[in-house]
């Protein structure tokens, strides 16, 4: 019943359509036929540029070569020779092939009225196959030398192919299977692995902070003990302890151009220390809860800090005043960088967002959505106009200024508290659980990945990465962990690219 059903449909679509295809094919060749009673023949300089074009893009390789047409069989409806002419070819032999009144080859196998004027019956038409005398001399007529660039393209063709090692037994049959290179990949940047170079005790609480001073010759820490230690960066010893806060020290910066140190706790308060004599000069006053970011700007007498209360504030550093309050921050604000260019502070945040902000006009310019976790670490590149934002869902690179994503870093699967790049495009992202993943920046290839080693006496769970950034070198990364010690990391000089080579890379 239902084929039947089906068929009966069917029949009926057919019933309705058929007559309206037949009445437009009618209405078309009406328009577009001269004569109604002769057939549409094809234009035969239209054929012509169309072989002479696809001959040479398609089978300039093969050109040089000898060239076989095969001969069709001649259709059944073929009339006797009387109505064919005859064509030499270019090697002396003579091929009866059909012309049309004016001489010209025909190139199709519909039926043609015998000569001009006459009408087309079933007694004055000649029938024609497609002749291959035409094909022939449309494919003699290319020009046999290649250009001299056709020549060097093939020949660097062939080079490619050796020196990608393609067997010559996987070509596909026949001349024209050439392989062209195709879409050329990025290979990584070979970049030497990192050991550990020394181990700084002295804190006896978690590490938080840290900052390197423009001099490289010492950097400080923060820690949960509410201390500030300044250590010898060559020797690792303990130069001076700064005490002043009463909360875990969560921010420092030291000033470039001024002797000054900046430092944010968790106790509300963002403090600035003259180095010169080891004191406070100077408290900032505004934010509502603890302080969990700090940032220098490199060029102005402004700097920012983040926190609890979900906003960034912006300080002159020499009148204490609060030049703007960053608001929009759903929640915490945990991480901050700043730029001379716009955008000059960029913030990251415990509500998945990360915020690109106008610093003359105090508003956010872009909103980045694209994580799905807490941003709680970011990384400024050096030399390019980009930087990195890391969380335990992946690591992001964006272009600036306008925020525009470019690739994700996958593979370190834990929550990523803190980043560091340096001017070699080594990327390093320290994770919650003491494992520290080293990225080739330009392609995002991570060709290391360490596990901190927690000091004699501590849990295994405190083998956390809270801060880390490297020297004003880049060849000394600094790394400080939850066991209360500081880590000292540098490149292994003994290797090479062929003790360790890049392995398992995949372009994305």
């Amino acid at each position: 019943m239902e084929g039947d059903k089906a068929g009966s449909v069917n029949a009926n679509i057919e019933k309705m359509l058929m007559p309206r295809m037949y009445k437009s094919l009618k209405r078309t060749y009406a328009l577009f036929t001269d004569t109604p009673a002769t057939s549409v023949t094809e234009d035969y300089e239209a054929v012509r540029l169309k072989l002479y074009s696809k001959v040479g893009s398609e089978y300039s390789s093969i050109k040089d070569g000898d060239i076989n047409i095969p001969v069709r069989a001649s259709s059944s409806r073929s009339s006797s020779s009387s109505s064919s002419s005859t064509l030499l070819l270019t090697d002396g032999s003579d091929r009866p092939i059909h012309t049309d009144y004016d001489g010209r080859p025909v190139l199709g196998s519909h039926d043609i009225p015998s000569q001009s004027g006459v009408p087309l019956t079933q007694h004055t038409a000649t029938s024609s196959s497609i002749s291959d005398q035409a094909y022939g001399d449309l494919l003699h007529s290319i020009p046999s030398k290649r250009t001299e660039r056709e020549v060097k393209t093939s020949a660097s063709i062939v080079e490619y192919r050796r020196a990608a090692g393609i067997d010559e037994r996987f070509k596909a049959p026949g001349a024209l299977s050439t392989i062209s290179p195709g879409i050329v990949y990025t290979k990584p940047e070979w970049h030497a692995p990192w050991k550990l170079m020394r181990v700084i005790s002295g804190h006896t609480g978690w590490v938080r902070c840290l900052s390197v001073d423009i001099s490289n010759e010492w950097f400080v820490t923060g820690s949960r003990d509410a201390t500030i230690k300044v250590w010898d960066l060559a020797s690792g010893v303990l130069k001076v302890t700064l005490t002043g806060h009463i909360s875990p020290v969560r921010g420092l910066a030291v000033s470039p151009r001024h002797p000054y140190l900046f430092s944010a706790g968790e106790d509300k308060k963002i403090k600035c220390w003259d180095l010169e004599c080891n004191k406070v000069i100077r408290d900032y006053h505004g934010h509502l809860s603890a302080i969990y970011a700090l940032s220098l700007h490199p060029t102005l007498d402004v700097l920012i800090t983040g926190g609890r209360d979900s906003t960034a504030r912006v300080w002159d550093i020499r009148t204490k005043q609060a030049i703007h309050v960053l608001a929009g921050h759903t929640n915490t604000v945990c991480s901050i960088e700043s730029q001379a260019a716009d955008p000059q502070v960029i913030t990251g945040s415990h509500d998945t967002t990360v915020k690109l902000w106008d610093l003359a006009a105090g508003r956010c310019m872009t909103t980045l959505t694209n994580h799905k976790k807490s941003v709680r670490g970011l990384a400024l590149h050096p030399r390019e106009f980009s930087f990195a934002s890391g969380a335990p869902d992946n690591i992001k690179q964006w272009k600036l200024p306008e925020g525009q994503f470019i690739k994700n870093l996958s593979g370190h699967n834990a929550i990523v508290n803190c980043l560091a790049v340096n001017e070699d495009n080594v990327l390093v992202s320290g994770a919650d659980n003491g494992t520290m993943a080293f990225w080739d920046w330009k392609t995002g290839y991570q060709f290391q990945q360490l596990q901190s080693q927690v000091q004699p006496g501590s849990l295994d769970s405190e083998a956390a990465i809270f801060a880390m950034g490297f020297d004003r070198t880049g060849s000394r990364l600094i790394t400080c962990e939850g066991d209360k010690t500081i880590k000292i990391w540098k490149e292994d000089e003994n290797a090479t690219e062929e003790t360790h080579p890049v392995k398992d890379w995949r372009p994305s």
